[in-house]
């Protein structure tokens, strides 16, 4: 049996892997763009009025004036697909924002300060993660009002503790090494030892983190709109929009795979472009950017 060298640079496992990781990125990334260019542009790709009710054609296949069809009160789906883009990537892309607000600075002051400020602030995100995050995310809710804000207020103090442990654990790693040490030892301000050399090693595996945590998000904010708990009629939202179309599944199937379709295209966009971040990282050298 021949031998294959798979520690080459060469082989043909590790070109096989470079190419999947490559092309797996830059589908990604492909539509991605493609999600954001519509959330950006907005009704002006709609072919229709996203909230025009035409009850004449209601449940009505597809056709040239409405190219997916029409819902039980006869608007445009598509229409409301698109100007569902900016709504969902929009609140996904709000509630990683706040849980990064809330994570990073918890994180690095408890990863640097030490002694009894970090026991207090990891204690604090242990009550947090002591309940279920969804279960939480639920209490908040209910307390709050059935909303999209209460959603995305209830899933980001639900979501923060996980992170800021995450970045407590990077920050500590990095801070370990010899030339932050070094950099101590010379007198430099601890700000700059931070912006200079903490950020740019935990910034990396974050930013993979927070891509694949989008997807994980925009799948949570769609459920809680889809039991009602999130955005409410008429906002054209992908999860809201399913609740909508539930009763009609039988009747007229694409109602519900329409925006089930988009869920996961958007789902599957951030988890590729996270992957294809991740194995780019991979060869990384702990030094560089």
């Amino acid at each position: 049996m021949a031998y294959v060298d798979t520690s080459s640079p060469f082989s043909i496992s590790r070109v096989t892997r470079l190419i999947r990781g490559k092309t797996s990125f830059i589908f990604g990334c492909i539509l991605l763009c493609v999600f954001i260019t519509i959330a950006i542009g907005g009704d002006a790709f709609a072919p229709n009025p996203p909230n025009q009710i035409d009850l004449l054609h209601r449940l009505g296949s597809p056709s040239l004036t409405y190219p997916l069809g029409t819902d039980h009160l006869g608007r445009c789906i598509l229409s409301r697909l698109i100007s569902g883009t900016a709504l969902s990537l929009g609140t996904a892309l709000a509630t990683a924002g706040l849980i990064l607000s809330l994570a990073l600075p918890v994180g690095l002051v408890s990863a640097l300060m030490g002694g009894w400020i970090d026991a207090i602030l990891m204690r604090v995100a242990d009550i947090f993660l002591a309940f279920p995050t969804l279960v939480f995310a639920l209490a908040i809710i209910g307390y709050l009002g059935a909303s999209l804000t209460s959603a995305v207020i209830g899933v980001a103090l639900a979501w923060w503790p996980s992170l800021a442990r995450l970045i407590r654990t990077l920050t500590l790693d990095a801070a370990s090494k010899d030339y932050v040490l070094a950099s101590r030892q010379c007198g430099q301000k601890p700000m700059s030892i931070v912006i200079r050399h903490i950020f740019p090693q935990i910034l990396p595996p974050l930013l993979v983190v927070i891509s694949l945590e989008m997807a994980s998000l925009l799948l949570v904010l769609a459920s809680l709109s889809f039991l009602g708990l999130g955005a409410q009629p008429p906002a054209a939202e992908w999860g809201a929009m399913l609740n909508e179309a539930r009763p009609f599944f039988a009747e007229r199937p694409g109602v519900v795979l329409a925006p089930g379709l988009v869920i996961i295209l958007a789902v599957l966009s951030f988890n590729l472009v996270g992957e294809g971040i991740r194995f780019q990282l991979d060869k990384r050298k702990p030094y560089q950017w």
